[in-house]
């Protein structure tokens, strides 16, 4: 496969920014797509996409602002009719491991008879450095509704890797790949592994539900915190606390270890109070 142009999908997000930066650097003719974007791109206004998805071969999809939220399986739906209308030869769609909303968004793209691979991941290492988590890293305490189950949490430049790999070689075409990192933590070794290469203690306390709800409603609203109350009410009930294999399988290397990322985040500077 060798796309003349390739769509990224939520080119400013984790995963977009990075997979951007690999395809550009490789030579890759890439159309960023986001908000702010040159044409636009907004998963809530359908005549937006096709102008983005115009004249492209192959296409990153992220969605956001997770595909757990209720309204994703037509949003994806409409959008993977589009690209077909269009003319796009191969989607490849990050997905969520363990989410039922997510699944019937894989199972939409893999009925489309387009091109496709499915990049299904576990929980991404990065949302302690640069999502919702890293406020409450550097407050030193993380609260989550995840009790002590353990997380294979996974790196994000893995998920990228595998992502540029899928939208640029034949050969994942058709693959589901599901990515984790090489082992299980609870979310208090997370926090014991940070404490260690941040030089600070940063500690994790399971809160139930409905209080993390009461919390996240205060800073984000009550749209999003629903959504991500019910998104680790989902998750956290041991259903991921296994390892898959996928970046051994796209990559054939082994994934990225969460102590790698913690020294790394360390040593950048990001997690200094």
């Amino acid at each position: 496969m060798s796309p003349s142009r390739i769509l990224v999908v939520g080119s400013t997000g984790k995963t977009g920014r990075r997979i951007v930066r690999q395809l550009t650097g490789s030579g890759h003719q890439v159309r960023g797509a986001s908000r702010r974007s040159d044409p636009p791109f907004d998963w809530t206004e359908p005549a937006t996409w096709p102008e983005a998805l115009r004249g492209i071969d192959a296409a990153y999809l992220s969605y956001h602002p997770d595909l757990a939220a209720p309204g994703a399986p037509d949003a994806i739906s409409g959008l993977v009719s589009c690209a077909a209308e269009l003319g796009v030869r191969h989607l490849v769609l990050l997905s969520g491991r363990g989410e039922q909303h997510a699944q019937h968004c894989e199972e939409i793209v893999r009925g489309s008879g387009l091109s496709h691979t499915l990049v299904r991941t576990s929980w991404f290492a990065q949302n302690f450095s640069e999502g919702h988590l890293l406020e409450p890293v550097l407050g030193g305490t993380i609260a989550l509704p995840a009790g002590t189950v353990a997380e294979p949490f996974v790196d994000v430049d893995d998920i990228a890797d595998v992502a540029v790999a899928a939208l640029t070689d034949e050969r994942h075409a058709g693959r589901l790949y599901e990515l984790t990192g090489p082992r299980l933590l609870t979310f208090a070794d997370a926090a014991a592994e940070m404490s260690a290469a941040a030089g600070r203690r940063i500690g994790y306390v399971a809160v139930a539900p409905e209080q993390f709800r009461a919390t996240l409603t205060e800073s984000v609203g009550p749209e999003y915190a629903d959504l991500f109350t019910n998104l680790c009410t989902e998750v956290f009930d041991g259903r991921n606390a296994s390892l898959g294999y996928g970046v051994q399988e796209a990559l054939g290397r082994e994934p990225r270890d969460f102590t790698d990322f913690c020294r790394t985040v360390a040593a950048s500077g990001v997690w200094r109070p």
